[in-house]
C-alpha cells in the first residue's frame, strides 16, 4: 500500500511545507491559552488559526469539516487524479475521529452533529463519491487503524484507492476526561522528562491518499496492532502488548530493529504512558534508534494524534536533509524509565529511509505503522 499523497493543518501551519518547517526547526511556541474552557482555569492547546470555510449545508456545518474542506483545497490536484484514475465506487473513504461535532451539539442539538460518521458522509458527498465509507474511532489509536482498515479495502478489492482522513478539534468533553484524569497539563508538555507533568491538547487535520499498485510514494511496509486487555485508561506498565505490535510491525514489514532510523513516539508527557512506551521502545530497540515525540509542538491531537504525525514522517522521508524532528524537553531525563535514544536538536543524522509511528489509546489499544520511500 502506498501513500501517494498527503497534506495536513495544524497548529504548526497550514499546509504540510509550514508544519515541516516549523517541526524540523522544533517550534514549540505555536500554542495558546484557552480561558472559556474550563471553570477556573485555562487550557493550553496548539489551535488552527487560518480562516476555515463555511459550508452551506448545516448537517455537515461543523469545525471538523471545515477543517477537511480546507484541506481538500490544498490536496484537490491529487484527489481529481485519483477519480480520473478509478471510478467513483471503487474510491473509499476511512476518517478517523474521536469528537466530530460535539462541541457544536451542545449548542445547536443537531444530533447529526454529535455522529461518528459525520465527517466521513461529508467527505463522500463534496466529492461525489459512491464507494465504502466509515469511520474509524478507538481513541488515539485511531490515525493508525484507520490505515490498517484502508489496506484490507485494497487488498480485499473492495476499493482501488482509499482517502484516509484524520480530523479533531478542540471540544470539552475530552478536556473534561482529560482534566479529570489529571493528565492535563497548562505547563509545556515535556515527555518522557522526570518533571512531566501532563499533556497539551491540539487539533489537526490530514488527509492521505492511499492506492496499491503505485511505485511511487511513501511505503506503508507494516503494520501492528492489537490490545493490551488491561485497563481502561492506565496503559500496562510493563508494555506487553505494546512491544508484540511493534514486532508485528517489524515482522509484516520484514525488516529488523537495525533498519528503522527513526520513532515518532506517542509521548503524551503522561507519567504512565511514557513508562510504558519508554520500556516497549527499549525492549526492541535499545537506546539505538532516535526517538522524539512532536506533541510537544502540534500538542495532542486526540483522533488525529496519529494522521499528523503519519503526515510528519512521510514529510520527513520526502525531505530529509540530515535533520530529525527534535524532541523538546527540558533535558532533564526521567531516569526511573527504560532509556530510549531522544532526538537532539541540530544534531546530524547520516540516515532516515524507514520510520515507525507509535500510537497508543485508552482501552488499551495500540498500533504501530512502518513507512518508508518507496522510489524504486
Amino acid at each position: 500500500m502506498i501513500i501517494t499523497g498527503y497534506e495536513a493543518l495544524c497548529n504548526l501551519g497550514n499546509n504540510i511545507d509550514e508544519i515541516y518547517k516549523n517541526a524540523i526547526d522544533g517550534n514549540a511556541g505555536c500554542f495558546y491559552n484557552l480561558e472559556n474552557y474550563m471553570p477556573n482555569d485555562y487550557v493550553r492547546a496548539g489551535i488552527i488559526k487560518t480562516v476555515l470555510p463555511e459550508i452551506n449545508n448545516p448537517d455537515f456545518n461543523i469545525r471538523c469539516n471545515q477543517l477537511l474542506l480546507k484541506n481538500l483545497e490544498l490536496i484537490k490536484n491529487k484527489i481529481n487524479g485519483i477519480k480520473t484514475a478509478y471510478s467513483d465506487d471503487k474510491v473509499g473513504i476511512i476518517v478517523a475521529t474521536t469528537n466530530s461535532g460535539v462541541e457544536e451539539y451542545a449548542q445547536t442539538k443537531n444530533q447529526k452533529h454529535c455522529e461518528l460518521g459525520n465527517p466521513a458522509l461529508f467527505l463522500r458527498n463534496v466529492l461525489g463519491l459512491s464507494g465504502f465509507y466509515t469511520t474509524v474511532s478507538t481513541a488515539c489509536s485511531s490515525g493508525i487503524k484507520a490505515f490498517s482498515a484502508a489496506r484490507d479495502l485494497l487488498n480485499n478489492g473492495i476499493s482501488d484507492a482509499v482517502i484516509v482522513a484524520c480530523v479533531d478539534t478542540m471540544a470539552k468533553v475530552p478536556m473534561y476526561g482529560f482534566y479529570s484524569l489529571e493528565v492535563l497539563s497548562n505547563k509545556p508538555s515535556i515527555p518522557f522528562s522526570k518533571n512531566r507533568a501532563g499533556m497539551n491538547l491540539g487539533e489537526a487535520s490530514t488527509i492521505f491518499l492511499l492506492e496499491k499498485d503505485n511505485v511511487e510514494g511513501i511505503k506503508v511496509m507494516g503494520i501492528g496492532e492489537n490490545s493490551d486487555i488491561y485497563h481502561s485508561t492506565t496503559p500496562d506498565p510493563e508494555a506487553k502488548e505494546a512491544i508484540s505490535a511493534i514486532n508485528m510491525a517489524l515482522s509484516e514489514a520484514n525488516i529488523s530493529q537495525s533498519e528503522v532510523d527513526y520513532i515518532n513516539a506517542h509521548g503524551t508527557g503522561t507519567v504512565t504512558n511514557d513508562i510504558m512506551e519508554a520500556k516497549a521502545i527499549s525492549a526492541v530497540f535499545g537506546d539505538k534508534v532516535p526517538v522524539s515525540s512532536t506533541k510537544p509542538i502540534t500538542g495532542h491531537c486526540l483522533g488525529a494524534a496519529a494522521g499528523i504525525e503519519t503526515a510528519l514522517c512521510c514529510k520527513l522521508l520526502d525531505e530529509f536533509d540530515g535533520r530529525l524532528y527534535p524532541h523538546i524537553y527540558d533535558g532533564e531525563y526521567d531516569e526511573g524509565i527504560s532509556k530510549i535514544n531522544l532526538v537532539l536538536k541540530n544534531k546530524i543524522y547520516n540516515r532516515c529511509k524507514i520510520c515507525m509511528c507509535n500510537s497508543f489509546g485508552f482501552g488499551g489499544t495500540n498500533a504501530i505503522m512502518i513507512m518508508g520511500k518507496n522510489d524504486e
